[in-house]
């Protein structure tokens, strides 16, 4: 985890590309479940995440993705993508296409940069 408050969390997936999770502290199912200033709340933080992975990593493509079936919590994939990377044009859970060759900035300076702004 690295960060928390009262009503998000965000992590790192463990992957060979910079991907986030952001997740509603309280175990809403939908997003249509939550209060309205919390889910304004939530597309504030996915476009902030957006523009600042854009900015750092300049990647060829962002995806942003909700599905929540083995894990029925509201919760966001916020993925940078890139043409050589292992899975494209394919989701990072669909079928690898090839050994990906990037070389990318540090995550962990990211990751400051991303904490200030929140």
């Amino acid at each position: 985890m690295i960060y928390k408050d009262e009503e998000i969390y965000l992590e790192w997936e463990e992957s060979s590309i910079p991907w986030l999770k952001l997740f509603t502290v309280e175990p809403y199912r939908e997003m249509s479940d939550l209060p309205p200033a919390l889910r304004q709340r939530i597309f504030d933080l996915l476009i902030l995440i957006e523009e600042e992975m854009r900015a750092y990593f300049r990647p060829h493509k962002i995806n942003l993705a909700s599905f929540g079936n083995y894990c029925p919590h509201v919760h966001w994939h916020i993925m940078v993508r890139y043409e050589n990377d292992s899975h494209f044009p394919e989701p990072m859970w669909g079928k690898r296409q090839r050994e990906g060759k990037m070389e990318l900035p540090n995550f962990n300076d990211f990751e400051k940069i991303l904490i200030e702004k929140l």
